[in-house]
Formats: structure tokens, sequence, C-alpha cells
């Protein structure tokens, strides 16, 4: 069992979930794997990866329950509340996201969950408090600057600052549509409307599926903002 468990995760590490996750379910299914916390955590992070969330969170709360070691249970934690958060259970992202910082586990990933799952509780000055915190222990944190940049402009406060950080996010990674929305609705919360459309367009490009991304584009079209403006 070890060695085929071993194969699952070599193939998670390299970012084939797909095949991790049919290993891991196979090691499963042979009726030794009772009691293996590896195989649930692992098990329950292919799913997070391939978007399965409610699978990816009945294998994870598994974990956080039974894991005694410090590292692992704060990984955990993290990932389960992150998963809460995409699911709409922010309250208990919450929950999850206090016991971390409580226990001293402070580390700018924390913080940049912590801050969208204030954003998503309508509690903006203290997002952009949790952003700047995370900022503080990673200055480069494209999370963060994306973060930061999307609540300010959404308030439309310290735009230019806000520009600043999307656009430091985008050139870290060019090809997120997460950050090229939001570097796209800076612009249009500053009146630029082809840069505007530019960008969100491409994001859009990226990723036809999310929501958010395509109410953007839809209230841009709704202002008469179009590619040939």
């Amino acid at each position: 069992m070890a060695d085929t468990f071993q194969d699952g995760v070599s193939l998670y590490k390299m970012r084939n979930y797909r095949d991790a996750l049919a290993v891991f379910l196979s090691v499963s299914a042979s009726g030794n794997a009772a009691g293996n916390l590896d195989l649930a955590y692992y098990t329950g992070l292919s799913y997070a990866r391939l978007k399965r969330y409610e699978d990816a969170l009945s294998y994870l709360e598994t974990v956080v329950t039974s894991e005694t070691n410090t590292r692992r249970l704060n990984q955990c934690r993290l990932t389960l509340a992150v998963l809460y958060s995409k699911t709409d259970r922010t309250r208990l992202a919450d929950t999850e996201l206090e016991k971390l910082t409580e226990s001293g586990y402070q580390t700018a990933e924390v913080f940049c969950a912590r801050a969208y799952t204030a954003w998503m509780q309508d509690r903006k000055e203290q997002s952009v408090e949790f952003y700047l915190r995370a900022l503080e222990l990673k200055p480069d944190s494209a999370t963060a600057l994306n973060g930061l940049g999307y609540v300010l402009a959404c308030m439309n406060q310290d735009l230019t600052k806000a520009l600043s950080y999307c656009k430091r996010a985008v050139d870290s990674n060019p090809d997120s549509a997460a950050f090229l929305d939001s570097l796209g609705w800076v612009y249009y919360k500053m009146g630029l409307e082809k840069e505007a459309y530019t960008y969100i367009k491409r994001a859009r490009d990226k990723d036809s599926t999310s929501r958010e991304i395509a109410a953007h584009l839809a209230e841009l079209s709704n202002a008469g903002i179009r590619g040939n403006n």
C-alpha cells in the first residue's frame, strides 16, 4: 500500500490531480486504509484541486478532528477555511481561521483568507486591514496585492494605490483570470474604459465559468463599454 500511496503523492506533487485521486481512491478501496490520515489528507486535497469541494470537505473535516501533527493540522485548517469560503460557509471559515491565529499560526496566507471572509461578510474596512497585515508578512504576496487592490477599487478609495497593487499582482501571474479581472475593475472605477474592457475580456476568455467576471463584463456592456471604445 505504501508504494501505491507514494505514487499518488508523486502524481499530486506533479499537479496531476486526477490521476493522483484515482490512486488514492484505489488505495482506500483496498480496505487497508482505515485511519490513514495521510491518505485522507491527500484525497481531500486532490478533490479540492479538482474543485469538487463537497467531497474535499468530507475528507479534510475528518483529518482536522484527528490530526495530532501541528503542522499538518494548521495546513488542514487553512485549506478547510478556503473551502468553506468557496462554498459560502463564511462563518465556518472564520472559526477555522480564528483557531489558527489564536494558536500563533499567523501567516500571509491566513490573513489573506481572513480578509476574503471579511469581504464576503461586507466587513470592508476589516478586509483591508487583513490584506495589509498579509503584505507586512509577505510584501510580494500576489493574492494580498490583488485582494487589496480589488477591495479598494470596490470602495472607490485610493484608486492609484489599487492600480499599483493590481498591476503588481498581474505582473507576477499574467495568466490569472482573477488578477486580470481585478485590474480591469480598477481601470473601470478610474474611468479608463478601454483598459477596463481589455483586461476584463481577457479574464473572461481565460475563465468562462466565473460569475463575478461575467457580472463585471455585463456591467461594462450595460454602460455601453465595448471593445471598440
